[in-house]
């Protein structure tokens, strides 16, 4: 470890900002976090215009006890040291407000209250982050690395100081100020660098790593404007670009020293020396910007990095400026930019897609030279290229990473020398890759004329990939069975619709028929040449005419042209990302365990048969610091209370103990009181966002996540509307006595281009303009579209709420995450057996879950059955659908969007999501939650059963499993 520092800084100021002349003279105030002191000397009161700033940070070896210069000079100078108290929390707030500024001094409000605040937690995380990668690299551990091209944060502020168990702490000091930590907490916009699921569990993750101490680094892309901001108009949902960097990231470090080179275009050369060289092209530099990671009662503080691209000085063409050609001066700049302008840009147009291409490209080639620098850093002079497995894991969040393999290949035979067998065995032994789709079409592809003209060194390697593959399909199968060969190289191949390599070239090549047979067929056509076919203008001729058949061969070739029907164009060239992903890595996981088994049996079946032992499942899982701890506080005492202590936030199996208390009348009169407070935060919040005012006396029923045809939001608006119609058909009296006051509250982004889905987001907002303001249905019912939900939006949703609705197609969605957050905090699900529903089911319990809808095994049985006319819909169903093309919501046409439920075949037809199917299923299992609702004593029991349940669901566990099956990495605690 590092030997003591003093810095000492002499800082003279006339007037200090206004705000704060009101806090009470510091005079030898130190500030302790962790090792580092920040001691504020004063020699007179705050208005004084001389001061003094002396900061210190000492650090010792972990396993010794030195003696404390810091304390001694404190000592000597009448200081006084102690832990972060609100007094000092309090002065080190007051000093970034004024020493580490990005606002005007004359002002201390509630913007400059955050910035100030998160400056001072951060400096306790930098101590931490410094000592944590310190001590990685003096033991030279195997580190793993996540990259993912999403990472769904939320807010870091309370976060942060709930790891560090300083919530109380940073209120008191705050509320010295004049603020309150959740107004000041409440400025912080949601980090823009993810969308939905994928991105918030590589954020879940990373808090698991860091509280459990295991070495680990998480890789993305720091997105300018992320996805986008989403608001509705009357017209549905519309896109601007985010702004959550408009202000500035107080938690992000930029590292100006830490930047790799990214090629683009260009060619590959052989050198002198046989090796490949990749010249030429566009050149720009991928810049770190790290963001610290705090674990749970614990100074494990790990990293985030995220990648920002820029072009080079060199490439700004002053010439062109100066003769004021401003944009062509320039261009280089603009195009390295873009890269990490936006998440997911659209991929419509040829432009698009080599933007997607070149941010999966930046994050895998940028993260691997910086992997590979640190393993050769700490490698020092006893580098050993075969270890380099025995020191890093690469872990692939679905498939967007997957260039890793192909770049790690290039960095290892281009540059670092090694042969072909060498690099493969440890680009093999390196990575491994995560599924999260169980369709086999969504699989990702790329066009592979685009990636030869971008990447043309990974186009060879991944050549060579596939010719690797090949010979193991051979070799495995043999050449005997050349349908069954014919059909696993079809199956298994990395490139798709691309010739055999030319050592395989000639297995499909029948020999030649005997000319014996063929000399007796040409006899034979000769004799019998009188053979009927269409003539160029469609008449029919007898070819054996011998008029006729000079005159085609003369003057009719000749002066009439053929009508030649051109062959079809061949299929085009791609990569299967997915399948270079199975060949290159050593593991491959699922995410819940049905999905895993539709992994094996389906999706990657052949290679499932290639190679078993690489195929394993790993049920998804979230953090229960933010997801229970932090976000739902009167829940969290109560658990704690029946549990005797908080050990439950780091070992959820303590959950398991709420069982026994689930008829307690106490704890379930107290579990309705908190269900209710989060309710009455969850209406206030609703009515700033939407204007609509709910009643927190009503059910309050949530679907939140991504706008998709197959997780069904239609399904459970059409139920929705099926419901309004019945109570328009009743009294109010018997409407009072059928149905439990509702409100359903929807959120969710539909990606820009998916036209469908932006229909959905637009007919929920309808319902909802025309069922809200019906006098006649009042608090009976409400339907609330929450615009740009978000992780923050979800931790007041997410506690609040009381039936959940997770009614994917079954067989469609690989895990999800929210279900699991929605159990852990009390809420019952409604749903299909589809995802990691089948384990929730399984531990919360059949009778506390509401299940209904077609299985997964029935589905492909069903749309079958479908395309032969066989399908009869429901009445109900039918009904319902009339009652949209109605106009009763307004005058949208919403003919394509219900059109897309009817017929038997065709694309954007037949109901392929099988809404119409389930619907019955659906509404009867509705009527099921009234009436379970209505007896409160029932509905609370299974909501403690639900929490109690949820054990299982952290992603504490899951992280034990990647470490121990996958990453083979062991925690390394900070003393």
């Amino acid at each position: 470890m590092a030997a003591s520092s003093h810095l000492t800084v002499a800082l003279n100021r006339a007037e200090p900002f206004s705000g704060c002349n009101s806090l009470p003279s510091l005079i030898g105030l130190s500030t302790r976090f962790g090792k580092s002191r920040l001691l504020l000397v004063r020699t007179s009161s705050w208005r004084s215009p001389k001061r003094t700033l002396v900061v210190r940070n000492v650090s010792s070896e972990p396993t010794q006890k030195l003696k404390d210069p810091v304390a001694d000079e404190e000592s000597a100078t009448g200081a006084s040291t102690f832990e972060p108290d609100s007094s000092s929390i309090a002065a080190s707030i007051k000093y970034h407000a004024e020493f580490t500024p990005l606002f005007s001094p004359d002002r201390f409000d509630l913007p400059k209250a955050y910035f100030a605040t998160a400056q001072s937690v951060r400096d306790a995380l930098i101590i931490n982050w410094n000592e944590t990668y310190e001590l990685y690299e003096k033991l030279n551990v195997k580190q793993a690395y996540y990259l993912s091209m999403e990472f769904l944060q939320g807010r870091a502020l309370l976060n942060a100081i709930g790891n560090l168990e300083l919530t109380g702490a940073y209120a008191e000091a705050l509320s010295k100020l004049g603020y309150e930590l959740e107004n000041v907490a409440c400025q912080e916009p949601d980090a823009a660098l993810g969308n939905g699921g994928l991105g918030r569990l590589a954020s879940c993750f990373l808090d698991s790593l860091a509280t459990l101490n295991y070495p680990a680094w998480g890789y993305g892309l720091r997105y300018k404007y992320g996805l986008f901001k989403q608001k509705i108009t009357k017209d549905g949902q519309q896109e601007a670009a985010e702004n959550w960097l408009e202000v500035g990231n107080p938690w992000e470090i930029v590292r100006n020293d830490i930047k790799y080179p990214i090629k683009f275009y260009g060619k590959v050369v052989v050198g002198s020396d046989g090796k490949k060289n990749w010249i030429g092209g566009e050149d720009i530099e991928a810049v770190a910007y790290d963001v610290p990671i705090p674990g749970y009662k614990t100074k494990n503080t790990i990293s985030l990095r995220l990648w920002s691209t820029k072009a080079t000085t060199e490439d700004f063409d002053l010439a062109a400026f100066n003769a004021g050609e401003h944009t062509r001066a320039s261009e280089a700049l603009a195009s390295a930019e873009k890269i990490c302008h936006v998440l997911y840009p659209g991929d419509d147009s040829f432009e698009g897609k080599v933007l997607r291409l070149k941010q999966q490209y930046t994050l895998c080639s940028a993260s691997l030279q910086d992997i590979v620098a640190r393993f050769e850093r700490r490698s020092g002079a006893n580098k050993k290229w075969e270890e380099f497995p025995e020191k890093v894991a690469v872990q692939m969040n679905d498939t967007h990473p997957t260039l890793c393999i192909p770049e790690l290949m290039r960095i290892l035979l281009d540059l670092k020398g090694l042969s072909w067998e060498e690099a493969w065995n440890i680009t093999q032994r390196t990575v491994a890759y995560t599924n999260h789709t169980v369709l086999p079409e969504a699989l990702e592809k790329w066009s592979f004329e685009l990636m030869q003209k971008l990447l043309p060194r990974h186009v060879e390697i991944i050549e060579l990939i596939d010719e690797e593959l090949v010979r193991s399909i051979v070799s495995k199968y043999g050449t005997e069975d050349k349908v069954l060969l014919r059909g696993k190289l079809k199956e298994l191949r990395v490139l798709e619709n691309v010739d055999l390599p030319a050592a395989y070239s000639d297995i499909f090549i029948e020999p030649e028929a005997s000319s014996i047979i063929t000399s007796a067929s040409n006899s034979v056509d000769d004799k019998n040449s009188a053979k009927l076919v269409k003539s160029v203008d469609g008449d029919e001729t007898d070819e054996g005419n011998d008029e006729l058949e000079s005159k085609n061969k003369s003057k009719n070739i000749q002066d009439k042209k053929v009508k030649l029907i051109p062959p079809p164009p061949p299929p085009p060239k791609m990569v299967r990302m997915a399948n270079l992903c199975v060949v290159g890595g050593h593991a491959v996981n699922g995410v819940a365990e049905i999905h895993s088994e539709i992994v094996k049996d389906e999706v990657f079946n052949a290679f499932y048969k290639l190679w078993p032992e690489k195929f394993q499942n790993k049920t998804n899982g979230v953090t229960p610091r933010r997801w229970i701890r932090f976000c739902n506080p009167d829940l969290s005492t109560l658990i704690t209370k029946c549990t005797g202590s908080e050990d439950w936030v780091l070992n959820t199996e303590k959950l398991g103990e709420l069982k026994k208390f689930a008829d307690n009348e106490n704890l379930q009169n107290q579990w309705r009181i908190a269900k209710r407070n989060n309710k009455l935060k969850a209406a206030a919040f609703l009515k700033e966002r939407t204007g609509y005012t709910v009643s927190p006396d009503a059910m309050f029923d949530i679907q939140v996540k991504r706008i998709h045809e197959y997780k069904r939001q239609l399904l459970n608006v059409l139920g929705i509307v099926y419901r309004y119609k019945k109570m328009k058909e009743m009294s109010a009296a018997e409407r009072k006595e059928k149905y439990v006051p509702r409100v359903c509250i929807f959120g969710g982004k539909a990606f820009a281009t998916y036209v469908q889905a932006k229909r959905i987001v637009k007919f929920i907002t309808d319902v909802g303009a025309t069922v809200n303001r019906d006098p006649e249905i009042g608090d009976l019912l409400k339907v609330i579209f929450l615009p740009d939900y978000n992780v923050s939006a979800a931790e007041i949703l997410i506690p609040a709420s009381e039936l959940s609705q997770h009614i994917s197609t079954a067989g469609m969605e690989a895990s999800g995450t929210s279900n699991m957050k929605f159990a852990m905090n009390g809420c019952i699900l409604i749903g299909t057996l589809d995802g990691a529903n089948v384990e929730i089911r399984q531990e919360v319990g059949a009778d506390n879950f509401f299940l209904f809808g077609a299985e997964a095994h029935e589905i492909a049985g069903l749309r079958k059955e479908r395309a032969e006319g066989k399908f009869i819909p429901d009445p109900r169903f039918e009904e319902v659908k009339d009652y949209v093309r109605s106009g009763v919501f307004g005058a949208y046409d919403y003919e394509e969007m219900i059109a897309s439920l009817e017929g038997n075949e065709g694309f954007g037809r037949a109901d392929y999501f099988l809404v119409g199917k389930d619907f019955p299923s659906y509404i009867e299992c509705q009527e099921k939650v009234d009436e379970v609702y209505r007896d409160q004593k029932r509905w609370t029991r299974m909501s403690i059963l639900n929490t109690a349940g949820s054990y299982k669901f952290s992603s504490d566990r899951t992280i034990h499993e990647y470490a121990k099956d996958i990453w083979d990495i062991k925690p390394v605690e900070l003393p």
